[in-house]
């Protein structure tokens, strides 16, 4: 799993943001279908949205939409179309995150970007990691 620009090696599918689980994904097969697990929390770390199996479950004053393919899952903002959390499967069947805006439980502003990833005072700006087939660690 690539998040930005950084390579985790060997992961559950699981990505913990500040320590905690975030984000679930599946992949039954190579070229999909993703099925994503989601939680969104606002700046104090109250629940805002949720994603369950592609869907929103949870989804405070219709903030969001999901728009989604066999290779992709897109949650963006409903009026503005920005995306919040982007997640693909590449030609080479890997799965990247290329682009991410959301808060932490803690109530951290979370940036992926393909250079960058960003939380309080941490940054990654590319590498690897075995994460040994255990969570994403960001943050």
């Amino acid at each position: 799993m690539k998040v930005g620009p950084h390579w985790y090696r060997n992961s559950d599918g699981t990505v913990e943001i500040e320590g905690v689980p975030q984000m679930e994904m599946t992949l039954k097969k190579p070229g999909g279908p993703l099925r994503i697990n989601l939680v969104l929390f606002d700046t104090v770390g109250n629940l805002h949205t949720k994603v369950e199996g592609n869907s929103l479950v949870v989804n405070e004053q219709r903030a969001y939409e999901v728009i989604t393919t066999d290779t992709r899952f897109l949650l963006q903002h409903t009026e503005t179309k920005k995306p919040v959390w982007e997640i693909k499967v590449t030609e080479d069947d890997t799965v990247e995150i290329p682009y991410g805006e959301l808060y932490s439980l803690k109530g951290h502003l979370l940036k992926i970007t393909p250079v960058e990833w960003s939380i309080e005072k941490t940054n990654d700006r590319g590498g690897e990691t075995d994460v040994k087939g255990g969570p994403v660690p960001v943050g």
